[in-house]
């Protein structure tokens, strides 16, 4: 008969060892889960998950259930880096593998490709969905002045790195044609009200615009999602050839650092504040700022440089008499102007400090130089 307190030991034994001792799925550190029929070490949130795969993965605790001594023995004769050896030994270098503060969405349609549709085991399972010359998807899109969503046919080519969108499916000119060469996507389900929301945006009339998008199925949108990523890497590749994918993986999406509400005063600082939604990507070191976080078009653009470059972020303090209902001052300096920004609590305050701070402390690259200079020209 299994001994309780041996095998509990031996389990946290185990989930201490280097491979285990993150979670086989997303990467958070201490896994105190595990499937007993895939041999991995996973968190909470991905053992419930595991359980909607009950034919493949079943899940038990490793400090509360009970676990038999078979079941131990084949915990230790696996482990996370078997399983990742078998499951993830051919995930293409695009394909997005999620963090633990990813959404729902992309990280139950990562443990369903590796477990349940085997699609990185190099067995059989089709690659060319993601990397096909065609991708064509249904989606419910934002209208751009209104809250109605509506369907929408999209078109993406990996032929002339295009992503098209039709008004009708039988549509022969499309509403916009979206180029990948500033292009982004980033799942926003929070911000769109869907579990399944995406937000890509790109540059249309040197402004960012912004479309707001999901579908019913997270298949579906997920991998759209990769193959958008496909796409812009092909589209990186071809234009720096001399690059490795792993420089050119970390170009091909980026998520916010940082957004929210603040308020914001006109260039002399005697203008009332205004309420507006900010957006700062330190991928194109540009804080955007709307009227409201689902608008389609920014209101205007802030590059941030380096210190090197007369660039910095300061608290200010003191109550606006501006019109303005909130005192936690942020002052971003540039060589060209002052930015004073309020924010309504302090956490918030600091939490921009530490975003544009960290933007500031990154070097520009040739790309960012050729940002500024276009940016300062649009003035």
């Amino acid at each position: 008969m299994a001994s309780v307190d041996r095998n509990n030991k031996m389990l946290l034994d185990l989930v201490r060892q280097p491979g285990n001792n993150t979670c086989a799925d997303c990467g958070i550190p201490e896994p105190d889960w595990a499937s007993y029929t895939l041999g991995i070490f996973v968190c909470l949130n991905c053992s419930g998950i595991h359980r909607n795969l009950s034919d493949i993965s079943k899940v038990k605790s490793i400090r509360l259930d009970f676990w038999d001594d078979s079941l131990v023995q084949f915990m230790r004769e696996r482990g996370n880096s078997s399983a990742k050896a078998i499951y993830e030994k051919c995930v293409p270098a695009f394909f997005y593998r999620p963090q633990h503060k990813d959404c729902v969405v992309l990280k139950d349609q990562w443990i369903r490709a590796k477990y349940e549709r085997r699609e990185f085991t190099g067995e059989n399972y089709p690659q060319q969905a993601y990397c096909s010359d065609l991708f064509e998807s249904t989606l419910w899109k934002k209208g751009k002045d209104n809250k109605q969503f509506l369907k929408r046919s999209f078109l993406l080519s990996r032929k002339d790195f295009t992503l098209r969108y039709f008004i009708k499916e039988d549509s022969k000119l499309p509403k916009a044609v979206i180029s990948m060469k500033d292009f982004n996507a980033v799942f926003q389900p929070e911000k769109i009200s869907h579990a399944h929301g995406l937000q890509i945006s790109y540059m249309h009339d040197k402004r960012t615009r912004n479309l707001f998008v999901y579908h019913e199925k997270g298949q579906v949108i997920v991998s759209l999602f990769n193959a958008l990523r496909a796409t812009r890497l092909a589209y990186l590749q071809k234009k720096h050839p001399t690059l490795q994918d792993n420089d050119l993986v970390p170009q091909i999406t980026g998520h916010c650092l940082k957004e929210g509400y603040m308020e914001k005063t006109g260039p002399t600082q005697r203008e009332s504040f205004k309420k507006r939604w900010f957006t700062l990507c330190s991928m194109n070191r540009k804080l955007l700022y709307f009227k409201s976080p689902l608008d389609a078009t920014e209101l205007g653009a802030v590059f941030i440089g380096t210190e090197s470059h007369s660039y910095s972020a300061s608290e200010s303090s003191g109550r606006s008499t501006r019109g303005g209902r909130w005192h936690c001052g942020v002052t971003l300096h540039t060589p060209d102007r002052e930015f004073v920004f309020m924010c309504e609590q302090e956490q918030e305050q600091k939490e921009w400090l530490e975003a544009f701070r960290k933007v500031i402390s990154q070097p520009m690259t040739s790309e960012d130089y050729a940002n500024e200079a276009t940016m300062k020209r649009k003035k």
